[in-house]
């Protein structure tokens, strides 16, 4: 049995995972609608999320997970005892997702690899890195040629000024600022060494 270390409070992780035998995950819009909303049901009580991207056999996340302090205070009293471990909720979201799946396509049995993927992110240079990584990942695929005409990530986000529960203010100071954002993502690169770091 693979040994997976557990996620830490206050830490920031790339979490990322594929279908089982390559499997597609998001075989049409609605899905990748779906996931999203039970995104925001499971992770987003217990984790900031600074960057997303949904492709058809896999996905990537860059998230951190709240301290238990800050979890405790989205929570009433009456809520306490649902607290659960970070790992238990990313848990709860492939299976509430494998369910719908499975019902929505005539199909049973698991949908994601396990244990999901986790790489612990602990400097401010890899955090930049993974940011533009996972917003380049569907150019790399050949999806597209720029992340902003992918629209199943957060890159369209980071850049606009509409609501969002995105870190976006976060993720923008990381670049320094907007404009800078946009002129690091306009700019290719080889992710090789990135990739050997986060063991994909």
């Amino acid at each position: 049995m693979q040994l997976t270390e557990p996620l830490e409070f206050g830490k920031y992780y790339h979490i990322y995972n594929r279908g089982i035998n390559s499997e597609n995950l998001f075989k049409e819009n609605r899905n990748h609608e779906h996931f999203l909303d039970l995104y925001n049901k499971h992770i987003e009580p217990i984790a900031e999320t600074f960057a997303w991207c949904l492709l058809k056999n896999h996905f990537h996340l860059l998230v951190r997970i709240k301290s238990f302090e800050e979890i405790l205070q989205s929570h009433g009293e009456y809520e306490l005892k649902k607290i659960i471990a970070p790992h238990q909720s990313f848990g709860n979201l492939f299976n509430a997702y494998t369910k719908a799946i499975n019902k929505g396509y005539n199909r049973h049995g698991a949908l994601f690899e396990r244990p999901f993927k986790r790489k612990l992110i602990d400097n401010d240079f890899y955090l930049r890195a993974v940011i533009k990584y996972i917003h380049y990942n569907p150019v790399n695929h050949g999806f597209c040629q720029h992340p902003i005409e992918y629209p199943w990530s957060s890159y369209e986000t980071c850049i606009s000024e509409r609501p969002t529960k995105l870190k976006r203010e976060k993720v923008v100071l990381l670049f320094e600022n907007t404009e800078n954002l946009k002129i690091l993502h306009n700019q290719k690169e080889n992710f090789d060494s990135l990739e050997q770091f986060l063991n994909l």
